[in-house]
């Protein structure tokens, strides 16, 4: 960051001393003080939902991303497709290439501190009129001329450059993160939804072979008069219910399926995820989570290091009121013969500063002054922004991970209910003291209070998994 500078504070070469107007310059220079930006807003530190929580300490990085942290779910599959994702996601591929510019304009801007040599040769051929009606001249020219410039940082504009490009490397970095968690989150997010639609398959599969019992069951005893046509068409239409049900579960898992090879960076017909029609195992969600865990989410070390290279930014800006001192020499040989022009007489050189200010510039400059700190005003506001949403991820995902617990309780014993009444309703049915209508009820009310099951338990995988990520990986 930039520091507030004196007049003495400036190293001034003897050569200034004699000359007035370039000490006017200086002196000029030393009035107008560099800005001291205020530090980076400091994070929240405490969960509505959660127990005992701590302040927050600048100690953990964004590198410290755990690897592997779906391996929670202890699911081999999931495990081979997250190492498939890190080498075919095109995202990814895209963010590492940003991390190689934002490493090359580094690089770049400390080069900028270090002066520069070039070599000049030419030859030149040229005409000039004649003079006092004589004949026309000819003459060649050949030289050889090494040129070195040295920009001296006085006010540290190049290294406030070169800092502000570091930190946007760090930034770049850990939006590569960020881009990374999100991915790893995305893929275990779809995968996790795709076995759950095979689960839900299976369980119309498995009620669409009770229903073709129960509708055989229905003819037979309508072949033999004791119950209606009606009861008949009541089991056909709910068979040709779960059957399309059955069609609209395939099309979902389908379409999870050719998701994950997208995001793998393969065509969809390239992959083929063998089905279990089982979900994961939930992973054990502590009762109580350090807030430091956020200090490593990456989103938020990238917005904070955007804040860092916006200040940084506002001294460049602010440097620019100050005279630039250039350093430069030149030395090498011109004349008209090739063959001696490496000769003493043929040597030319120079050697001098050069001070250059601007007098006038329409307030350029003080415009360049104000968008930077407009601009870090606004990283400094998305920083905040993002801290705040960090926080609300977490609260939300505690929530949904705690009260499902209850629910999923409450949903098992009412699914225990339901199926204990569709094996009453059937008796009674094939003892012909109720109609048809009541197995039909009974059973749409045991596969829907199945299904619901199935969605919570998806749910709460899901919830689990968004709070990892989250977290930054492992709590």
């Amino acid at each position: 960051m930039p520091h507030t500078m004196t007049c003495s504070d400036v190293s001034r070469p003897r050569w200034a001393l004699r000359s007035a107007p370039v000490l006017l310059l200086l002196l000029a220079a030393c009035a107008t003080p560099l800005p001291t930006p205020p530090a980076p807003p400091a994070p929240p530190a405490a969960f509505k939902e959660g127990g005992v929580w701590q302040r927050a300490q600048p100690a953990l990085a964004a590198s410290a991303v755990p690897e592997a942290w779906w391996q929670l779910f202890n699911d081999p599959v999931l495990d081979d497709l997250q190492r498939q994702l890190v080498i075919g996601n095109e995202n990814l591929k895209a963010a590492l290439a940003q991390v190689a510019n934002a490493r090359a304009l580094v690089q770049a801007s400390q080069t900028a501190v270090f002066p520069t040599l070039s070599v000049t040769a030419g030859s030149t051929r040229s005409s000039s009129p004649a003079s006092n009606g004589g004949s026309r001249s000819t003459a060649t020219s050949h030289s050889l001329v090494a040129t070195a410039g040295w920009e001296t940082d006085l006010w540290g504009r190049l290294s406030l450059a070169a800092q502000g490009a570091n930190f946007s490397l760090q930034a770049s970095q850990d939006d590569l993160a960020a881009a990374r968690l999100s991915a790893q989150a995305t893929l275990a997010q779809t995968y996790l939804a795709m076995r759950a639609a095979e689960a839900q398959q299976a369980l119309l599969e498995r009620t669409l072979v009770a229903n073709q019992k129960s509708l055989d069951l229905t003819q037979a005893r309508q072949a033999a008069g004791v119950v209606a046509l009606s009861d008949v068409l009541q089991a056909q239409t709910q068979l040709k219910t779960v059957q399309a049900q059955v069609q609209e579960s395939r099309v979902q898992r389908a379409q999870y399926e050719h998701a994950i090879a997208v995001l793998l960076g393969q065509p969809p017909s390239a992959l083929t995820i063998a089905p279990t029609a089982t979900l994961p195992a939930l992973p054990p969600v502590p009762a109580l989570l350090p807030s430091t865990l956020l200090q490593r989410r990456p989103d938020i070390a990238s917005a904070e290091r955007k804040v860092a290279a916006a200040y940084a930014q506002i001294g460049v800006a602010d440097a620019a009121f100050y005279p630039d001192l250039t350093l430069s020499a030149s030395a090498g040989f011109k004349g008209a013969a090739l063959g001696s022009l490496l000769s003493a007489p043929n040597l030319l050189w120079s050697l001098g500063p050069s001070l250059a200010a601007s007098v006038f510039d329409g307030g350029a400059k003080r415009l360049a002054s104000d968008q930077a700190r407009a601009s870090a005003d606004q990283a400094t506001a998305v920083y905040r922004q993002t801290v705040l949403t960090a926080f609300q991820e977490v609260e939300d995902n505690l929530v949904v991970v705690d009260q499902l617990d209850t629910e999923l309780q409450l949903q098992t014993d009412a699914l225990a209910a339901a199926q204990r009444t569709l094996a009453i309703t059937q008796e009674q049915y094939r003892a012909g003291t109720v109609s048809y209508l009541n197995v039909v009820t009974a059973q749409t009310t045991a596969l829907g209070a199945e299904a619901t099951l199935l969605t919570l338990r998806n749910r709460q995988l899901a919830a689990a998994n968004l709070l990892l990520k989250n977290i930054g990986g492992r709590w």
